[in-house]
């Protein structure tokens, strides 16, 4: 992914939002009620974008489809993974060997 396709679908995004809230808030109607224009700018913001930034979410998402194909064939790791594979072996080492087999201990007569 480069990083061009990411902040050009990011700032087409945020102007298919702050346009119309802009206008929106011209109204009277939304001057006392922000939040209403807000919402309605929100809707519009997300109709405008599922219509005509197709192409950029395509370029950005199969950016990162193509980084994702690359690390794994690579088998490089990502930090998280490598982390979570550590707590693995902590948990596996500190807990105790139990033996299915094994019957549970019968309390003897005298601690009675």
């Amino acid at each position: 992914m480069r990083a061009r396709s990411a902040l050009v679908y990011t700032v087409l995004r945020l102007l298919a939002f702050v346009v119309p809230l802009g206008i929106l808030l011209l109204f009277p109607v939304f001057q006392e009620l922000p939040w209403l224009a807000a919402v309605f700018a929100a809707l519009i913001g997300l109709s405008l974008s599922l219509l005509f930034l197709r192409r950029p979410l395509d370029q950005v998402t199969g950016g990162l489809a193509e980084r994702r194909a690359a690390r794994a064939a690579s088998g490089r790791r990502t930090g998280a993974e490598a982390d979570a594979d550590a707590e693995d072996a902590v948990l596996d080492a500190s807990a105790p060997a139990t033996d299915s087999s094994a019957e549970p201990a019968k309390p003897d007569a005298t601690e009675r």
